[in-house]
């Protein structure tokens, strides 16, 4: 069955499972073990992904229970229509150039011209949820507006600028508050690069490479995981098509890391991070720095513990003096080295260093997802030192006094690397399974 045509909740499927780096039969054996009941024989569940990922056959709430617990997310996050199906009509808008009526005020009483420009423009607003959230904000009125006024397309120091204001937000706000701004200018910036004009159009591939750098960051922190290595691959082609290579390192360092969140499989992002390296060539972009944190975090994920400590150095050592040239030069900022020694001495159970450079993150006041998230690694360190119990609690009252709107999954994941640091022996402790309960319902 064609991709177009095939039902939503099959595409997600095959991507929730590829995105793992699963085979079928991967999931065919996760499958099995939440079908406690009557369970088939696992060639027979696999014939069944097989006619669920082609939309031959629906999935029955049984098995949408199932496949929810195997892939470790939400039910009705799985199975609700996803944010993604929209995402991915964004990301293949044809870029023609608008063959309206001419942008001015003079001509702007003609119905006819002016219908048409509202019926086209709409269109597109609905393929992205412009009918829906986009709607509460104004956001298709204004557009309108902007088209009907001739208003001169945005410069780039603008776009700069609006990129500079998404990264705050992606820092300071919820994510799911934020999800519905990026696409407004994603299309705004595809009609300009479809019709330029004067302007540089490798600049505006600069931009379009920034922008869905941090619609993929946002993706990420939604858990839509599919969507979200799909705005990568746009992020890359588009830093590709602009030839700035630092930007190129920049983006594919920025894949690389939001890939330890459940994303991709650690052995993936290591692959990733030395592809970025090659690309590198030993320059000293800020880009390279965040390489290094994220191969320490891969390597402490995978319990290679001196293999992350070793890399923490490589970061030392190569930590940039000046912030990136590309179009959003503070994506990289001080305190992710220190995230990343957070992350990799909690892991290992090293307190004295994981809590020195806790402290350090929270006197930052950076990113509100770090904050969290170093809190949640000093319960990761106690479980580590064997205080299963202790450490779960700690996590629990964590996400016991955070709103849920903040509840990405940047924290989420943060939290299950606590629960598989517990072994298998002990996570029948009441306040462990206390702890797994809120997570799931997180």
């Amino acid at each position: 069955m064609a991709e177009q045509v095939r039902p939503w909740w099959a595409v997600r499927l095959r991507n929730e499972r590829r995105a793992r780096g699963w085979t079928q039969r991967d999931l065919a054996d996760r499958l099995a073990q939440q079908v406690t009941e009557q369970c088939p024989e696992l060639d027979c569940l696999i014939t069944y992904i097989k006619r669920w990922e082609s939309g031959k056959s629906t999935v029955s709430k049984r098995y949408r229970l199932a496949l929810a617990a195997a892939f470790e997310v939400r039910h009705d996050e799985l199975f609700a229509p996803p944010a993604s199906v929209r995402d991915e009509t964004m990301r293949q808008i044809p870029a023609t150039p608008w063959d309206g009526p001419a942008r001015s005020v003079e001509n702007a009483d003609s119905s006819s011209d002016w219908d048409e420009m509202k019926r086209r423009l709409l269109l597109q607003l609905a393929a992205v949820g412009g009918a829906g959230a986009l709607a509460a904000t104004g956001e298709p009125v204004r557009l309108l507006l902007e088209q009907i006024l001739a208003r001169a397309p945005r410069s780039v120091g603008d776009w700069e600028i609006a990129c500079a204001d998404h990264l705050h937000a992606i820092r300071t706000r919820p994510p799911a508050q934020i999800r519905d701004d990026l696409p407004a200018d994603l299309l705004v910036l595809q009609r300009q690069i479809a019709d330029p004009g004067d302007q540089d159009v490798t600049e505006l591939q600069r931009i379009a490479a920034a922008l869905s750098t941090l619609y993929a960051n946002v993706l990420t922190r939604l858990g839509e995981h599919g969507a979200a290595l799909r705005w990568w691959r746009t992020a890359r082609d588009a830093a590709d098509a602009s030839g700035d290579l630092e930007l190129r390192v920049q983006v594919r360092s920025e894949e690389a890391g939001f890939g330890l969140y459940g994303q991709r499989d650690p052995v993936t992002v290591l692959r990733l991070t030395e592809e970025a390296r090659r690309l590198a060539a030993g320059r000293p972009f800020a880009g390279v720095a965040s390489l290094a944190g994220t191969r320490a975090k891969a390597f402490s994920l995978l319990g290679r513990h001196a293999e992350a400590k070793r890399e923490l150095l490589v970061l030392a050592g190569s930590t940039p003096h000046t912030s990136s040239s590309g179009p959003i030069p503070n994506l990289w900022r001080e305190d992710q080295v220190h995230f990343a020694e957070s992350w990799v001495h909690a892991a290992a159970g090293n307190e004295a260093e994981a809590d020195e450079a806790r402290e350090r993150v929270l006197a930052f006041k950076g990113d509100y997802q770090y904050d969290v998230n170093v809190r949640l690694h000093e319960a990761l360190c106690t479980v580590a030192q064997g205080g299963f119990e202790a450490g779960a609690r700690h996590a629990a009252t964590i996400f016991d006094t955070m709103p849920a709107a903040r509840h990405s999954r940047m924290i989420t994941e943060t939290g299950r690397m606590i629960l598989r640091a517990v072994p298998a022996e002990h996570r029948d402790h009441p306040a462990v399974a206390d702890f797994r309960a809120l997570l799931a319902a997180a």
